[in-house]
């Protein structure tokens, strides 16, 4: 074992003894184009390597100076093959007398956690079963108003051998069904899954000046911002949060994500999914009338997104980075809706958010299998594992808004 390393330390080479650091010399490491994770008490400095990043830089490097060895078995699902690509950027390991994850951390809940991945994993849930996609993508085609659930899951897991294939079913979907880049959600939705309601790290709750969440309302009254009269955002929420957010914010950013990024084959499949609506609809309506029932059908679906994803987490708590346990975290951030047959269906499964986000790669066909396990961890290492009626669960939406509203008010007016 080589002694402690310095705090610029190097690839490591093939062979030789690995230096060790203690976490004070990898916290600093944590800055735009200087990042070091931990990964099973290895430390790795991606800081060059990051904009390779499948997933894509900011993605990993939400991670930076943390243990982020639960999120990358999270993440991927082909442990073996990453690992190759991470070795390059070994630069040591923790010290033996450090511990596995920096901060107040409960550590028999971390090795709980790791216990109960390895018991699903050895109870196969993370396998899909093909059929059950291919009879979902006969009902997305005949009811494409659902079709947010399959591309989501492609995002996800592997239904197909060849990852590739994955990929090209998720850009079809995506763009041919949606009209929209495969890339794009990916980018946006695997960030909110590795820091979930995590200010300027989960884009689904970074959403001021528009809407506050959480402890946003107060830092907003404190500096005496007042954009809009977020008092009453409970009320303006009906007007442009659920009717305008996939007509209007979806598709600019999409789209700007798109010419930046400079992703064509995205931007052609998602011409083929406008081209294919028009010359369907513009015979029987005309031009106004064809875009007419474009919008009518974005309001619709975005009602539908904006109501069955935001009731799991616009209700918890949201704020800025506390470094905690990946179960922890998911934890917090989530909760689970009463599951019926009706509301699986309806939702996509996404009524069990906390398992969703606890293993985001396993098939949704499984939920229910892992639930009872999940809440066993729960109960043993005393976390909330929450469970609502769907009505309770829209309800509190509005619920949370007027609560930060009236957090911002009263910051705003005392402070």
């Amino acid at each position: 074992m080589g002694g402690v390393g310095e705090p610029g330390g190097g690839p490591v080479r093939l062979g030789a003894p690995l230096p060790t650091f203690r976490w004070e010399q990898i916290r600093p490491h944590n800055l735009p184009g200087d990042k070091w994770l931990v990964i099973e008490r290895r430390v790795y400095d991606i800081s060059r390597w990051a904009q390779r990043h499948p997933g894509g830089s900011r993605l990993i490097g939400h991670h930076g100076a943390e243990d982020a060895t639960d999120a990358f078995r999270a993440f991927h699902q082909d442990l073996s093959f990453v690992r190759k690509f991470l070795q390059p950027l070994l630069i040591g390991e923790l010290a033996p007398e450090e511990p596995s994850q920096d901060g107040l951390q409960n550590a028999q809940l971390i090795e709980d956690f790791r216990g109960l991945r390895q018991a699903v994993e050895d109870m196969k849930l993370f396998e899909a079963k093909p059929a059950f996609f291919a009879l979902l993508l006969g009902h997305i085609l005949a009811m494409e108003a659902q079709s947010w659930c399959l591309q989501h899951d492609l995002g996800h897991i592997s239904i197909f051998r060849k990852s590739r294939w994955n990929h090209v079913a998720q850009q079809f979907v995506m763009g041919q069904l949606k009209g929209f880049s495969a890339h794009w959600w990916n980018f946006r939705h695997f960030q909110h899954h590795a820091k979930p309601n995590i200010f300027h790290k989960d884009p689904d709750v970074t959403v001021a000046p528009v809407f506050l969440l959480g402890e946003s309302s107060i830092e907003y009254g404190k500096k005496k911002r007042r954009y809009l009269p977020y008092n009453h955002q409970h009320l303006y929420f009906f007007l442009i949060g659920p009717p305008l957010l996939t007509l209007v914010n979806f598709e600019v950013e999409n789209l700007a994500y798109m010419l930046v990024c400079m992703q064509w084959t995205d931007l052609l499949w998602a011409a083929s999914f406008y081209a294919r609506f028009l010359l369907s609809y513009m015979p029987f309506y005309g031009v106004p009338g064809a875009m007419l029932l474009f919008v009518a059908v974005r309001v619709l679906e975005s009602h539908w997104f904006v109501w069955i994803t935001q009731m799991n987490h616009i209700p918890k708590e949201i704020g800025h980075e506390k470094h905690r346990d990946w179960a922890s975290s998911q934890l917090a951030a989530t909760c689970n809706v009463e599951p019926s047959l009706f509301l699986d269906w309806f939702s996509g499964h996404l009524n069990f958010q906390i398992e969703h986000h606890l293993f985001p790669t396993m098939p949704r066909h499984n939920y229910r299998k892992v639930a009872p396990l999940v809440k066993a961890l729960c109960a043993k290492h005393g976390l909330s594992y929450e469970v609502k009626p769907f009505l309770t669960a829209l309800v509190d939406i509005i619920g949370s808004l007027k609560k930060s509203g009236n957090m911002w008010l009263e910051a705003y007016l005392h402070q």
